[in-house]
């Protein structure tokens, strides 16, 4: 394995490489503050270390499927996990979760570093990237002769909804409405899906009431029956809306669904610190997590960072470089206040990728997996070891048979 390459798209093609990934990519609003987040570089993998990759993240899919099977109806455990009160008692009525019924959709994020590959953690609720893994690569391929897109990861997602809903179905696509961020994704998925004989419905959370245990729209002009579900909004978040929405109805819907908050298990990241009670066996993540312990356990030494049992885009991580010492010492505070709330990991070194004019970058290769099957790369990268809002959406492309 010759591991990644980092290749600069030519600068003649840049600008129109970035509006087709504004207009075809979904990538709506391209900027973070004050920073442009569309990559003017490519990477290139070989193809044993894409296969490598995906391997990974179909073990690390099996042993997570286990563990929530195992964790499931156990109380006492789940209570280590950090969830709001309303989202555990919620957590009651997942008994007879049935995932044969129920399209899982995963991203595994990998990182190159000093010691070889490590994972930092498990997008399990509601991974975001489906359009930039799905059509970045397509875009950028004119570019990299020798290398072509891997996997469609919303190719994946609709055979996956084929096995479970007939075509001509009614899908909601639930997201956070006010959000363009939000809808782009959802946008992305419905388009998709139309374009292959299902109808989309783009509803809030609490546009969906439950009769029966399946989901019934309320959007005037589109009330009815709904026929699949696919969320991008997180679990936690739910427990915030008003008391009259049922959201629990979302745990225990017969209704297929993406993903069913079974999810929110492997989304906690104080997960590891139960896993010697679950009796799994989990090769693949004792060997690719680093060492994760309760705050008050390890850390805040040197060589630990902290980070929020729901944290999500990298925010709260308080790696030193990516922060101000405002920042980080807000973190230190608020861990100390709350530790049941966060994690304490070991860190691990990144390994920056050198550009061809020797820059720096940090990288995160997402491997998706849908239903337990490699689905498709997403790619990120920064200039300091922290991945997070302000990172630059990157095409991944691999090396071609020859």
């Amino acid at each position: 394995m010759n591991g990644p390459v980092l290749a600069r798209i030519p600068a003649d093609y840049y600008s129109e490489y970035r509006y087709e990934a504004i207009f075809r990519a979904y990538k709506w609003d391209p900027q973070v503050e004050d920073h442009n987040t569309v990559a003017d570089h490519a990477v290139l993998l070989d193809r044993a270390t894409a296969r490598q990759l995906e391997e990974w993240a179909e073990k690390l899919t099996d042993e997570t499927m286990r563990m929530e099977e195992s964790i499931k109806g156990r109380p006492e455990l789940i209570k280590k996990l950090g969830f709001p009160r309303a989202v555990e008692k919620a957590i009651g009525r997942m008994d007879h979760y049935d995932p044969a019924k129920h399209v899982r959709l995963m991203r595994f994020d990998f990182h190159p570093t000093t010691e070889g590959w490590a994972v930092s953690e498990v997008n399990s609720d509601v991974p975001g990237g489906l359009a930039e893994a799905s059509v970045l690569p397509a875009i950028a391929q004119r570019c990299f002769p020798g290398y072509i897109p891997h996997e469609n990861t919303a190719r994946h997602l609709l055979e996956a909804f084929q096995k479970r809903v007939e075509p001509g179905a009614r899908i909601a696509f639930v997201h956070c409405t006010s959000y363009a961020d939000d809808r782009q994704v959802m946008q992305f998925l419905g388009d998709y899906f139309e374009e292959n004989g299902y109808r989309s419905l783009y509803a809030a959370p609490d546009h969906i009431v439950w009769e029966q245990k399946r989901a019934v729209s309320l959007i005037r002009g589109e009330t009815g029956p709904v026929d699949g579900i696919v969320r991008f909004f997180p679990l936690e978040w739910l427990a915030n809306l008003p008391r009259r929405s049922d959201w629990g109805g979302y745990y225990d819907t017969l209704t297929p669904s993406c993903n069913h908050p079974i999810s929110v298990f492997a989304q906690s990241k104080r997960l590891p610190l139960v896993w010697d009670s679950l009796g799994t066996k989990l090769t693949a993540w004792k060997a690719l997590l680093p060492e994760t312990c309760a705050p008050n356990l390890c850390g805040p030494g040197e060589g630990w960072i902290y980070k929020p049992a729901l944290g999500r885009v990298g925010e709260g991580i308080s790696i030193r470089e990516a922060l101000t010492a405002k920042e980080y010492a807000q973190i230190q505070k608020t861990v100390r206040r709350n530790p049941k709330d966060w994690i304490a990991q070991k860190r691990f070194e990144s390994k920056p990728i050198l550009s061809a004019d020797g820059e720096p970058y940090h990288l995160c290769i997402g491997v998706f997996t849908v239903d337990g099957r490699a689905a498709g790369f997403y790619g990120r990268v920064s200039p300091y070891p922290r991945i997070d809002a302000r990172a630059k959406d990157i095409p991944l492309l691999v090396e071609e048979k020859r």
